[in-house]
C-alpha cells in the first residue's frame, strides 16, 4: 500500500546548497537508508505518534463503510398487486388483508408478489373491508398495474420499482462499479498533491454528494449520485489505509492493516445501527454523511505522510515531521541518519531493456499459471465477502441485526487470520478459510426455513471463513510475484477481482427461482479456489522474490535459504 521513495533522489534541500562535506557523509553509505530502519532502530515502530495517527484514521475509515448504505436504501421490501376492484387506490393500504388469498395466488412464501387473479366483468366490487373470491377469475392471472408496499423506508417504495428486482439492484452494482473507477482518481490525487490532501477531498465528496443523494427526487438522479458518490469518494478507505500503515515499523504491519480492516467493519455495524434507529431512508443517509464534514479539518489535524514528502523531495517538511514523531514518541533521530535519508546517495544509472511485462509471462509456465489463478481468488473473495453482506438482511425479519452480526464476525476473523497466518502458514490458512465459508454456505441452502437460529449460526461462520481469507489474500497474492512485477500483478488481481464486488448485489435477485441459489454460488466458487490455492507454493519461512527465478523457485528448499 505504501509508496516507496525514489531512489533518484539525491539532491539537496531547496533553501540550503549541497556541501562537500554532506556529499561525503552521503557517500559512506553503501546503500540508501530506508525510513523502515530509523523506524527500528531510532524512532520507534508503533509510539504514541503511530497510535494518535491510526485513532485518528479510523474515524474516515469507519465513514468510508458508510457508502454500502444502499443495502438499506434501496432495500427489498415485500409487495403485493394493488386490487382497485377491492377498493385499493393506493399503496397505502393494509398490506395483509383477510380477503388477500382471493385476489392473489398462494405461493410457498405467502402469496405473489407480481400477480394477481384477474377480476370477473360485470361482478360487483367489492371494498376494504369485504373483497369475496366470487368477484375473480381464479384460473386467470394477471401482471399488476399498481403495488401495496409492506414498509416504506426504501426508494422501492418510494419510486414504486415492485416487480422490477434487477433495476433496484443495480444500486448495488454501480456502487461497485464506482470503486473501481475510483482506483486512478485517488492514486493521481495521491501522487500528484499527497496523501493528506486525497484524504479530505475523498471525505468531502463522500459526505456532499452523500447528503443530496438524500434529496433524490427519482431513482435515476439517485442511481447517477450513487456511481458519483463512490467514483470520487470511495477513495476514503484507501488514503486513510496509508496514512495508519505508511509510518508504522514492519513488525506491526500486518497487525495495524487488521486493525484498519476491523474499523471498516466497525464502520458496517454503525450503518446496520443507524439504519435501523432511523428507518425513512433519507434521514438515515443524513444522519450518516453530515457528520462526515468534520473531517475536512485534517488537513490541519494530520501530518503529512514522511513517504510522499521524501519522493516529492520536501525535505524541510519531512525533517519537521520526523523531529514531530520524535518528540511525540520520546525517542531521538540522529543527525547522521537525518541527513542519510534526506540526502540519499545517487545511485548510477542502468540502461538495461526490460522485457514485456506479456513477453515475461507467457515465457514462464509457472508464472503464468499464477496470474491465471491469483485473480479467481480475489473474484470469489469479493463476490462471497459482498454478498453475503447482502444477503444478510434477507435472512429473517431482524434484518438490521442479521446485518450487524454478519459484519461484527469480521472482526475475530480478521485477527484470527493475523495469528494463524505465521504459525501454520499460508496456503492451510486460505485454503481452511475458502472451504469452511464454502460448506457453511452450501450447507446453509438446504437447512429449513424454521431453523432460524441454526441458519443464522452456519451463515455467521461463512463470512468468517471468507474474512480470515481476505485479510490473507493480500499478503499472499504478494509473496507469490517477483519484485519486479509485485505491484502490477496485485493491483491486475485486485481489479480482476473487482468482477465478484459488482456481480455481488444482483444475487439476491435469483432468490426469485430459489431462494438456496446464492449460497451454493458462494459454496461452489468457494470449493473452486480452494482447490486452487494448494495449486500454489507454501511462502511461510521463504524469502521474498525480488527476481523471476527466485518467484519460480518458491517452494523448493532454495527457497529457504537467507540472502548473502
Amino acid at each position: 500500500m505504501s509508496e516507496s521513495r525514489k531512489n533518484s533522489v539525491g539532491q539537496a534541500p531547496p533553501d540550503r546548497k549541497p556541501s562537500m562535506a554532506n556529499s561525503r557523509k552521503a557517500s559512506t553509505f553503501e546503500k540508501p537508508v530506508d525510513l523502515d530502519d530509523i523506524l527500528v532502530n531510532e524512532l520507534g515502530q508503533f509510539g504514541w505518534f503511530q497510535m494518535r495517527n491510526i485513532i485518528l484514521v479510523a474515524i474516515p475509515i469507519i465513514m468510508s463503510a458508510f457508502m454500502s448504505e444502499y443495502i438499506f436504501s434501496a432495500a427489498a421490501i415485500p409487495h403485493r398487486c394493488q386490487i382497485p376492484e377491492c377498493g385499493e387506490n393506493s399503496n397505502r393500504v393494509e398490506f395483509e388483508p383477510e380477503w388477500v388469498l382471493n385476489a392473489i395466488p398462494e405461493t410457498s412464501s405467502g402469496f405473489s408478489s407480481c400477480e394477481r387473479f384477474a377480476p370477473r366483468l360485470g361482478s360487483p366490487n367489492g371494498t376494504l373491508d369485504y373483497c369475496p373470491a366470487t368477484i375473480f377469475d381464479q384460473n386467470t392471472r394477471v401482471g399488476c398495474e399498481g403495488y401495496v408496499y409492506a414498509r416504506d423506508n426504501s426508494v422501492v417504495y418510494d419510486f414504486d420499482l415492485g416487480c422490477e428486482e434487477w433495476l433496484r439492484a443495480l444500486a448495488g452494482t454501480l456502487s461497485s462499479v464506482g470503486t473501481l473507477l475510483v482506483l486512478p482518481i485517488t492514486g493521481y490525487v495521491s501522487d500528484r498533491y499527497g496523501r493528506r490532501m486525497a484524504l479530505v477531498i475523498s471525505v468531502f465528496n463522500l459526505a456532499l454528494i452523500g447528503l443530496i443523494r438524500a434529496f433524490s427526487v427519482n431513482y435515476v438522479m439517485y442511481l447517477v449520485l450513487q456511481i458519483l458518490q463512490t467514483t470520487l469518494g470511495a477513495g476514503t478507505f484507501s488514503s486513510a489505509y496509508i496514512f495508519a500503515t505508511e509510518l508504522v515499523g514492519p513488525k506491526y504491519r500486518v497487525v495495524t492493516s487488521a486493525t484498519a480492516s476491523s474499523m471498516f467493519a466497525v464502520g458496517l455495524v454503525i450503518l446496520g445501527s443507524v439504519a435501523w434507529v432511523i428507518q425513512p431512508w433519507r434521514y438515515m443517509i443524513m444522519a450518516l454523511h453530515i457528520p462526515c464534514f468534520l473531517i475536512i479539518s485534517y488537513y490541519w489535524i494530520l501530518s503529512e505522510s514522511v513517504r510522499w514528502l521524501l519522493s516529492k523531495r520536501k525535505y524541510q517538511e519531512a525533517r519537521k515531521v520526523l523531529e514531530n514523531v520524535a518528540r511525540v514518541n520520546k525517542t531521538s533521530i540522529s543527525d547522521k541518519s537525518m541527513e542519510a535519508l534526506l540526502i540519499p546517495p545517487t545511485l548510477p544509472d542502468t540502461h538495461e531493456k526490460k522485457r514485456s511485462l506479456i513477453k515475461v509471462i507467457f515465457s514462464s509456465r509457472i508464472l503464468l499459471r499464477r496470474v491465471c489463478t491469483t485473480p479467481i481468488w480475489w473474484i470469489t473473495t469479493t463476490f462471497v465477502y459482498y454478498g453475503l453482506s447482502i444477503n444478510s438482511t434477507s435472512l429473517s425479519d431482524t434484518m438490521y441485526l442479521n446485518f450487524i452480526l454478519t459484519c461484527a464476525v469480521e472482526i475475530p476473523g480478521f485477527f484470527t487470520a493475523v495469528l494463524v497466518l505465521d504459525r501454520i502458514g499460508r496456503k492451510p490458512t486460505l485454503s481452511v478459510g475458502y472451504f469452511l465459508s464454502a460448506a457453511c454456505n452450501i450447507a446453509f441452502a438446504f437447512i429449513p426455513n424454521d431453523l432460524e437460529v441454526l441458519r443464522l449460526i452456519v451463515f455467521l461462520l461463512g463470512k468468517f471463513g471468507i474474512s480470515v481469507v481476505f485479510t490473507s489474500l493480500y499478503l499472499f497474492t504478494s509473496e507469490l510475484y517477483p519484485t519486479e512485477y509485485r505491484h502490477t500483478l496485485l493491483a491486475f488481481s485486485s481489479m480482476i477481482g473487482r468482477i465478484g464486488s459488482i456481480t455481488a448485489p444482483l444475487t439476491p435477485v435469483l432468490m426469485e427461482y430459489w431462494d438456496g441459489i446464492p449460497s451454493v454460488m458462494f459454496g461452489g466458487m468457494g470449493l473452486l479456489s480452494g482447490l486452487l490455492v494448494l495449486t500454489q507454493p507454501e511462502t511461510l519461512g521463504t524469502r521474498m522474490p525480488d527476481t523471476l527465478a527466485e518467484a519460480e523457485a518458491l517452494g523448493t528448499p532454495e527457497s529457504k535459504k537467507p540472502k548473502s
